[in-house]
């Protein structure tokens, strides 16, 4: 077991980057709604560096690609509503888990930790993909970007999962792939443990300073 396990009673994931990579999907949900506007598509190489702040910013930053500016609150919304439509059809069919995650949620739930989910995607999408792979039964509770009224990099998500289990911060471990994680673990008193290869808008990890890194899921158990 990693050492940053020893007194950890609760575990928070982040979903997309750090359980599954979803990019191929978000990319074909994000191209069909820019097409519906007539505009260029973005490609993957591009939306895998937008994601990570929820799907209403995902769109913003399509849209600023795609108009040269950033779009206005009418046009955003439209090509918004498009996405979830799209996104919602079929969220999962080319998403896939990372090496070691099935392992890693199997042996932490086998050893008795509580596992729970904070995602900034919208929660309609999570039991989906989760459901897809079997991993819906592997979490106690599960958080999207819109369940509360914050989301990561706010503390609030996490320190709701930690109030709800009746676990203090310092018994919690947030897992996640970006500076938004590694923030929002940070401000709400956890531990914290990043894995390289997500979504971190072309950044390093390392460079947001997380308690520990591993390259895979698998080597926490």
């Amino acid at each position: 077991m990693h050492p940053i396990l020893n007194d950890i009673r609760l575990v928070s994931f982040d979903l997309d980057g750090t359980l599954v990579d979803s990019v191929p999907d978000l990319t074909a949900a994000v191209d069909a709604s820019l097409g519906e506007l007539g505009l260029p598509v973005a490609g993957e190489v591009r939306v895998r560096d937008w994601v990570g702040n929820g799907s209403l910013k995902l769109m913003e930053r399509a849209l600023t690609f795609a108009l040269g500016e950033k779009p206005g609150e009418g046009v955003l919304a439209r090509a918004h509503e498009a996405f979830l439509e799209h996104y919602g059809r079929d969220p999962g069919s080319r998403t896939c888990l990372y090496p070691g995650v099935r392992e890693c949620l199997d042996a932490l739930r086998a050893r008795g930790l509580t596992l729970t989910l904070v995602t900034n995607k919208p929660f309609a999408f999570i039991r989906p993909i989760l459901a897809q792979f079997g991993l819906e039964e592997h979490f106690a509770l599960c958080l999207g970007g819109d369940s509360l009224s914050q989301k990561k990099p706010d503390p609030a998500p996490l320190l709701h999962v930690a109030a709800h289990f009746g676990q203090p911060p310092s018994a919690c471990l947030m897992v996640g792939d970006s500076r938004h994680d590694m923030a929002a673990g940070r401000a709400a008193g956890f531990h914290t443990l990043a894995v390289p290869y997500g979504y971190n808008h072309g950044e390093p990890i390392r460079d947001s300073r997380p308690e520990a890194l591993v390259d895979s899921l698998a080597e926490l158990v």
